[in-house]
C-alpha cells in the first residue's frame, strides 16, 4: 500500500492537517488533523509502499515501544488513512 499522491501534510496554526476536499459542485471539504507520530509515519512513507508491519518496524525504532503495540499503532494508522481514502492498495 501507499499514500496517494497529490495529498500534502500542512500545518496550520500549530496542526498538522490535510484537506479533504469534496465532489465538484457538492461542499464535503474535510479536515484530517495528525499528531506528531502520525507527521513522523507521513513523512517517513509519503513517496514509497509500506507494509502495517513496516510501519509498526518505524515505531518501535522511532521510540521504543513494545511489539504488541507498535502493531497496534500502526494498524490504528493505516485505518484512519484507508477511512479517509488517503492510501492505495494493491
Amino acid at each position: 500500500m501507499r499514500i496517494k499522491k497529490g495529498f500534502k501534510m500542512q500545518s496550520v496554526g500549530g496542526e498538522n492537517i490535510i484537506l479533504l476536499q469534496g465532489t465538484y459542485g457538492v461542499d464535503t471539504t474535510k479536515i484530517v488533523s495528525f499528531d506528531d507520530t502520525s507527521l513522523f509515519l507521513w513523512s517517513l512513507y509519503e513517496d514509497k509502499e509500506f507494509t502495517t508491519e513496516q510501519i509498526a518496524e518505524s515505531l518501535i525504532e522511532e521510540y521504543g515501544i513494545e511489539k504488541d503495540l507498535a502493531l497496534k499503532d500502526a494498524e490504528s494508522w493505516v485505518d484512519t488513512l484507508i477511512q479517509n481514502r488517503l492510501i492505495e492498495q494493491q
